[in-house]
Parts: C-alpha cells; structure tokens; sequence
C-alpha cells in the first residue's frame, strides 16, 4: 500500500536549460526543485558525470538528491539514469516533478508508475530507466485546446494569473514533500488531490 512505499532519495525536476526557456511552463520541474533547494538553503551546480545539475538538502531528517537534467526534455532520461545507478537509486525511490497539459494551472497529481501520456521527458526517461515504476508529481499547465498548438504553448510563458496557480501548486506540492520522504504516499496524495484551486476549470480525474 502508499503507506508503506519507498523512501524517496531522489527528485527529478523536468525542464529545458538555458535562458530563453527558464520561465515557459515547460519548465515547471525546474520551478519546484529550485524552490525546495532555496527553501532548504541548498544550491545546484553542474555535474558533467550525470549530465545536469545538482542538489543535495537534508529534509525530515534524510538526505535528499535534487537533479535538474541539462540534456534538453527528450534526453532527460540520460541524466537520471546515471545518477541514479551511480548511488544505487532504484527507480521506486525516484520522484520526477513535470509539466501536464491534461490538468488545468493550479492542479498537482501524484501518482506512480503508468505510461508517459505523450510527455517526451517521461518517454525518454523510462527508456533509460528500463521501467516506468517511478513516482510523479504533476503539475498542471492546462491545454491550449488544439493539439496542433502544444509546442508553442509548452515552449511559452504562462500568464500572470496561470503562474500564480501554478506557483500555489507547488508551495502545497512542498509542504507534502515531507509524508512523500517517509513514505506515506495515501495521507500525500489525499491532501493534495482534495485542495481547492481558484479555477474556472475544474481539475482532471486523471
């Protein structure tokens, strides 16, 4: 059961490097990293050997990796697979954080396993990782309605009040973070799923 689940050792925000994408919603994994590493008093710094950036804080009394993959979205997989094999991080105590078109701004999930839904970070991560058993924490972007404009919206700035509901997902998403750590993935999930969001759209069932 959710109770008893791993102890998770390592987050995984999602995103693309460089400037010109730090604030498109893309980058909404990148977002909650930084703002944990920032809460914690951390900072991330370059790893050539895992192909990213990271982080190491101490949260609810264990220690923690934070990974920021510098290999562009479709190649995230490189970079997890190879901290995680370095230190002997099985993929059930993976947290990845990413962008989701299917929930609307202001919605985080919290699931495990499943497929990547069309997401090319989370298709290229379990190719490297061999398997899809990894936990994810979803936040919502919504959809901009024609399957046609999905690039363009996820490769842009969401608006001010989209970013706001956004940035209130992710100061919930943290204050969960530590039952996530101890494994109490229900009481997690339970908290998260039945907040209230200021939205005009109601949240995804799935």
């Amino acid at each position: 059961m959710a109770e008893q689940a791993p102890v998770l050792r390592l987050v995984v925000g999602l995103g693309n490097p460089g400037s010109e994408y730090a604030q498109t919603r893309h980058n909404a994994g990148f977002w909650l990293v930084d703002a944990l590493a920032s809460q914690q008093s951390g900072f991330f710094r370059p790893e050539g050997r895992y192909h990213g950036e990271t982080c190491r804080v101490a949260l609810a009394g264990q220690e923690l990796w934070l990974l920021k993959p510098m290999t562009y979205m479709n190649r995230s997989g490189q970079a997890v697979a190879a901290l995680a094999r370095f230190h002997k991080i099985p993929l059930s105590a993976i947290l990845v954080v990413h962008d989701d078109l299917d929930l609307p701004p202001g919605t985080v999930r919290l699931k495990r396993g499943g497929g990547h839904g069309g997401h090319n970070g989370l298709r290229d991560l379990i190719a490297h990782l061999g398997g899809n058993d990894f936990a994810r924490l979803r936040l919502g972007i919504g959809h901009p309605g024609d399957s046609r404009e999905v690039l363009d919206h996820v490769l842009r700035r969401a608006s001010r009040s989209e970013q706001e509901l956004i940035e209130q997902a992710i100061a919930d998403a943290l204050r969960e973070l530590p039952r996530m750590l101890a494994g109490q993935w229900e009481r997690a999930t339970h908290a998260l799923h039945s907040r209230k969001i200021e939205s005009s759209s109601p949240p995804s069932a799935n």
